[in-house]
């Protein structure tokens, strides 16, 4: 979700996703019955606003370009999971945990928090946050209260089993864990391809578990290139590099595991969809022309935004709305490629939408 180097392709892709986008805004039924929304900042729409957490988005400038204005999203304006619902058809957005009410949940919950990650102690240093393990007892939490209203549990796994699941989760167990050797011990006892193992494993367990409480589409996203965040080269600097070349191939390591491990789902269980999204391929880039690789906002010390900071003025020019978050224009990209795949490599063995069709 992150990049260093803006060029012509990004400038093509972005206008081909936007087009995409335009195109596929429609009025009507949503095309799968229910959205359910799982990561970290990502994705996070709201769940951390009430946690005693310095991960929280819910001051301005966050939200400048958002209908709602502050809602909690760490970006200026829509998330990657808001854009893929309304690919979806879906004419709201689908409500943070802590807020959805038994109206909401048949369509959709979104269970993401900011700092979270797939290790549990994973941004425990930044105080609050809801890991996936915790947001897959939230899931259940859901699920029991799905299963009270319909009363009827045929009904409620066939209804489940069309509905989309995304996953967004696992940069934080680099940027808040494995990259902050003075607070976690985790780099002192793996190296990266152990740490790398470490993770897919238990990202293995949990992707099950959500199987296990009825998911059946499943949408997995690969990490982006967390070196190219202008937090993580302002920490550890380039040595004239584009970005923290070491960090990347940390990154990278956990990528390769994951095709392979969504390959190993779908083998196991024969019925489930999963699917695999390389940010990675879609935020790829080539030689040529860049653009400045610095946050839109005035930033904090831990990379967020300073509240009430003054931001740049024209934010469709912009990869980076603070140290770590995209803008809403690089959230088009990733989540319209998402949804209808450029390339091959972007999606795998479905984008999104051949999986709704399925």
């Amino acid at each position: 979700m992150a990049y260093c180097q803006l060029n012509l392709l990004f400038s093509i892709r972005i206008f081909i996703a936007v087009m995409q986008f335009e195109i596929f805004i429609v009025n009507g039924e949503p095309q799968v019955p229910c959205y359910f929304i799982f990561g970290d900042s990502l994705v996070d729409s709201g769940n951390n606003n009430k946690l005693v957490t310095r991960a929280k988005a819910n001051y301005p400038p966050y939200g400048i370009d958002f209908p709602q204005g502050v809602t909690g999203r760490f970006t200026n304006g829509r998330t990657i999971a808001d854009i893929i619902g309304e690919l979806l058809d879906f004419d709201e957005y689908i409500p943070a945990f802590v807020t959805a009410t038994d109206s909401h949940i048949s369509k959709g919950v979104n269970y993401g928090s900011g700092a979270a990650g797939i290790r549990d102690e994973t941004g425990s240093h930044l105080g609050g946050r809801i890991s996936f393990d915790r947001q897959l007892r939230n899931h259940n939490t859901t699920l029991s209260r799905l299963f009270h209203l319909q009363r009827n549990t045929t009904f409620t796994n066939e209804h489940l089993s069309k509905c989309i699941y995304v996953v967004n989760i696992g940069s934080n167990d680099y940027i808040n864990n494995y990259l902050m050797p003075t607070i976690y011990t985790t780099s002192h006892k793996h190296t990266p391809y152990e740490y790398a193992t470490l993770l897919t494993r238990q990202y293995a367990r949990q992707l099950k578990t959500l199987y296990d409480l009825g998911g059946r589409k499943i949408v997995v996203f690969g990490l982006g290139p967390v070196g190219c965040t202008p937090a993580e080269i302002s920490i550890f600097g380039t040595d004239g590099s584009p970005c923290v070349e070491s960090i990347n191939d940390a990154v990278r390591q956990f990528n390769d595991k994951l095709k392979p491990l969504i390959h190993e789902l779908n083998h196991e269980n024969p019925d489930a969809r999963f699917t695999f999204i390389n940010l990675t391929s879609i935020s790829s880039l080539q030689e040529g022309i860049r653009l400045s690789n610095v946050p839109c906002c005035k930033v904090r010390v831990d990379g967020q935004c300073a509240q009430n900071a003054l931001v740049c003025p024209d934010r469709a020019m912009s990869v980076y709305y603070d140290g770590f978050h995209p803008t809403e224009v690089a959230t088009v990209l990733i989540a319209s490629t998402s949804y209808t795949a450029l390339s091959p490599m972007d999606a795998s063995p479905y984008d999104i939408s051949q999986l709704v069709r399925l």
